[in-house]
């Protein structure tokens, strides 16, 4: 009788030249040609199933490592459909429209750079967009700040603080999702976890902007762009304080520790009957923006492109893409490529300080030679989410961890997919505005602080029900 083949580990070459050749494939294809990330993800998956033949894997070997990589973002892909559906609802029932009217109510020349933090800050909370709120709101505020006579890279500075906060923070947003799904947690648990390092940074952008604005304070500019968008909101929906409830009842949801997929589903539940009420929507207005998303028509630019959003198909980008990027991870990390490289890359380090410096600095380089944000998400989350569990630290340590460095950093990057849009929708390169982006570059030197100093370290034996997946590392 044959004998079933054994596969051996790879070398450290072969698991790099998996890599490698991702990297190149992924910089060839969105930097050159300027493709979607999907295809080239594909590709780069391919390689590594090739490599795992070398290794002697069969294919029914390789073909489960994919399974069990999607089946770990499974809670992720069913909450980025929901949640297209509660951004389409919310849409259409005033409830973002809302946000974002009383958000720019507060918008004041004297403070125009902290206002301008918080109004970004709020819209993308709403929206779960950076790209959305810099791409609207944003290009409306450097508007504004020219007529102030404030550097554009400041204002803009501005915004992607905010817009990243915005987009960092809230449970809308696809990488608030995708984080905990390549880590092992769910979403209400990974927000909460990022709140005293996030907090902080927040704080210091703040009163770093709050100085800097001191020198325009006595400026006066023509608001009449921040007007006319809510005199626009205010003409094409009833606005009201009762349409803020429904993400009121989410973040009471989180705060009784109810489940992500419930605690969203209520929002929805809320929103529908909302929308009803002060829009006049019917059950057919609110089945097709669930399923199709919203679309805005009010004829002022502005708000169309930021509205015009949602629905379960809108989400179909994402949760595309995070399905082959966990292939990519399930082959990697069931074939043993991502365990030589994480092994060499650890080799010295024992502390929890130095995990988290070698993680933050591992989703920075993911940013620079493979430049799209998901993916400085997902691989670092797939080859550190071992030596976390190892050390005994609960998943959202890894998933805050990540947000902390990869979804922020890829804006000050001027190759990156990040950096690029908005070059292009501010016309500030990140050369220019990267020194103002504070809270982009002070959220990973605040993870990296926290660490060494043991603050705010969370332990799987301090809430294990939130864990995902085995909390041995051995157990199958």
């Amino acid at each position: 009788m044959k004998e079933k083949k054994v596969a051996r580990k790879p070398y450290l070459w072969e698991a790099l030249l998996s890599f490698g050749f991702l990297i190149a494939v992924m910089a060839i294809g969105i930097v050159v040609y300027e493709a979607n990330p999907h295809i080239p993800m594909l590709i780069g998956t391919l390689f590594a199933v090739l490599i795992a033949f070398r290794l002697g894997f069969s294919w029914n070997e390789i073909e489960k490592s994919m399974f069990d990589g999607i089946y770990q973002a499974l809670q992720a892909v069913i909450i980025l459909a929901i949640i297209g559906v509660l951004i389409g609802v919310w849409l259409l029932s005033g409830v973002v429209p809302s946000m974002i009217y009383y958000g720019l109510a507060i918008l004041k020349p004297s403070i125009f750079l902290v206002a301008t933090v918080i109004i970004c800050s709020i819209t993308s909370l709403a929206t779960g967009t950076s790209w959305g709120t810099a791409g609207t709101i944003g290009i409306a505020l450097m508007g504004i700040s020219k007529g102030l006579g404030i550097p554009a890279p400041v204002a803009a500075g501005a915004i992607i603080s905010g817009a990243y906060f915005g987009d960092k923070m809230s449970p809308l947003s696809d990488t608030t999702n995708l984080a905990p799904a390549v880590s092992g947690t769910d979403v209400f648990t990974h927000v909460k976890a990022m709140l005293p390092t996030t907090v902080l940074a927040y704080a210091i952008a703040l009163v770093s902007f709050l100085i800097m604005g001191f020198k325009y304070a006595g400026a006066s500019s023509d608001v009449t762009a921040i007007a006319a968008i809510r005199d626009g909101l205010s003409a094409n929906f009833n606005i009201s304080p009762l349409l803020l409830l429904p993400p009121l009842a989410v973040i009471l949801a989180m705060a009784f520790k109810i489940p992500a997929i419930p605690g969203i589903t209520i929002g929805i539940v809320i929103g529908a009957l909302e929308g009803v009420i002060f829009q006049g929507a019917n059950f057919g207005d609110i089945l097709t923006a669930a399923y199709d998303g919203f679309t805005s028509q009010t004829g002022l630019a502005a708000i169309d492109e930021l509205l015009t959003a949602g629905g379960l198909m809108g989400m179909m980008y994402s949760i595309s893409l995070t399905i082959i990027a966990m292939m990519f991870g399930g082959v990697m990390e069931k074939t043993s490529q991502l365990e030589v490289i994480v092994n060499k890359l650890l080799s010295g380090i024992k502390s929890t300080g130095g995990l988290i410096l070698m993680t933050v600095l591992t989703c920075i380089g993911c940013n620079a030679t493979i430049p799209e944000q998901y993916i400085s998400i997902v691989i670092p989350g797939r080859m550190y989410n071992k030596a976390y569990r190892e050390k005994g630290l609960h998943p959202k340590q890894l998933s805050s961890t990540l947000e902390g460095s990869g979804t922020v950093t890829s804006s000050l990057i001027p190759w990156n997919t990040c950096g690029a849009f908005l070059y292009g929708v501010l016309g500030v390169t990140a050369w220019e505005y990267g020194r103002y982006a504070i809270f982009n570059y002070m959220m990973p030197l605040v993870v990296v602080i926290f660490g060494f100093l043991g603050l705010f370290i969370y332990k799987i034996s301090d809430d294990p029900s939130t864990v995902i997946g085995a909390v041995n590392p051995e157990e199958k």
